[in-house]
């Protein structure tokens, strides 16, 4: 790994949600070939781009059992288990809604109901993702969520990952398609015959599906243009060198595309890491895609003091942060910007994939400076009640219709004005 010392601004943004403009166009073209043709042209794209020729889209009770039945019995209890870490963290995040009562009968109240469906898209391609499917759908059914569809991209053989499927048993979902990338996100905002429009699309995918999710926005709601994925460690000479490397490829390893950083104010622990990533590198299965990753976007920086570990940790604002210093939790707190943080030796980013609890679909290309993990809150929506009574009415009328008209709007004073008392009126 290149080794630098820190100076400046650093930033692993990339802006590749905007993809090539032969990509974009590819993708509006392939959304207007669902909305027109539906099916066929889900069935036509399954072929072309997946080898698989099928006849029906959805996935059957019996696929469903007989992966269930394939499926190695220690990782169906490892993925219950997982599943009920993840649930009990996200039931946490359950709101109530509220109401403010005030003397003179009037009130004000949000009230935060559930989304009716959501499409959760599993990714495929070089990599079958089980803990994507419970990431995905227990934030929505723990809101509440009334209809949940996963849509994934078959094999060859025109099947889901038995992965996949053993996940989506697990948590009772039966409505699942065999459908991906943009074309995927196509059917979801929009419906064909086999598959009805959902109100939000979740799930992190290639570029064309973060272009097509882009492309839908506005006619359905989003979570989030996630990119490849990211990781920062800030580690002391109190980290051992070969679990920093294994951590920097956990996330290289994902993506050529992949980033993958290490901040330190020790040049020795910065030389034994390169050392440790390239030893390790060789013995990886996904060795061509980590090595990418770890040449185009992987870097080492030596800061100066503590301060400048932190200020540039927060320009990063990276998807993934771990902590491994001897003042973590300390150091942890002076953190604003990261989709998640891993503090201290044991908590290695993976144990957040996979089984802590906490949500794997995070924010990328530095958006953590804005957003979050896929949670419970982005499956509910917030609705505003107003209750005015007649005593709220006459005391503030009068205001209400003079700040309407300072903005010029004389209808909307005349609507407050005109509540004059009437026989038979209620409050």
């Amino acid at each position: 790994m290149n080794i630098q010392n820190l100076t400046g601004e650093l930033s692993i943004r990339r802006q590749l949600a905007d993809g090539t403009q032969q990509q974009l166009q590819a993708v509006k073209e392939i959304i207007e070939a669902v909305r027109t043709e539906g099916d066929s042209a889900l069935l036509r794209f399954a072929k072309k781009w997946d080898q698989a020729d099928l006849s029906v889209l959805k996935v059957t009770e019996d696929e469903i059992k007989e992966a269930v039945g394939r499926f190695d019995p220690q990782l169906l209890a490892d993925l219950t288990e997982a599943a009920d870490n993840i649930r009990n963290y996200h039931l946490g995040q359950k709101q109530q809604g509220y109401r403010h009562d005030r003397a003179d009968g009037s009130y004000v109240a949000q009230r935060v109901t559930a989304i009716e469906s959501a499409g959760l898209y599993v990714p495929g391609g070089t990599a079958a993702y089980p803990s994507s499917v419970l990431m995905n759908v227990i934030p929505a059914q723990v809101a509440g969520v009334g209809r949940i569809v996963v849509t994934s991209p078959p094999n060859s053989e025109g099947k889901l990952s038995d992965g996949v499927l053993a996940a989506a048993h697990i948590l009772g979902i039966t409505e699942l398609y065999k459908v991906g990338g943009a074309q995927a996100i196509a059917a979801l905002a929009y419906g064909t015959e086999s598959i009805q429009p959902v109100d939000k699309i979740t799930g992190p995918g290639n570029i064309f599906v973060a272009l097509a999710k882009r492309e839908v926005n506005g006619d359905v709601a989003i979570d989030m243009i996630a990119g490849p994925s990211e990781i920062a460690i800030i580690a002391d000479d109190s980290a051992y060198a070969d679990e920093v490397a294994a951590d920097l490829l956990s996330q290289a390893e994902h993506d050529p595309l992949a980033s993958a950083v290490l901040l330190t104010e020790s040049r020795e622990l910065a030389e034994q890491v390169a050392a440790q990533v390239a030893s390790q590198l060789a013995t990886l299965p996904r060795e061509a895609i980590a090595a990418a990753s770890i040449r185009d976007h992987g870097a080492i920086y030596i800061a100066e003091n503590r301060t400048d570990l932190i200020n540039a940790a927060n320009q990063l604002a990276p998807e993934h942060l771990e902590i491994m210093t001897e003042d973590a939790e300390a150091m942890a707190q002076e953190i604003d910007h990261a989709g998640a943080i891993f503090i201290g030796r044991y908590s290695s980013e993976p144990v957040g994939d996979y089984f802590a609890g906490t949500n794997h679909v995070l924010p990328t290309n530095s958006t953590a400076r804005f957003s979050s993990a896929l949670s419970v809150y982005d499956f509910v929506k917030r609705t505003s009640i107003v209750h005015y009574s007649e005593q709220a009415w006459r005391e503030n009328q009068e205001k209400i219709a003079r700040l309407a008209r300072l903005e010029g709007l004389e209808a909307h004073a005349r609507a407050v004005e005109s509540r004059a008392w009437k026989k038979g009126s209620q409050s």
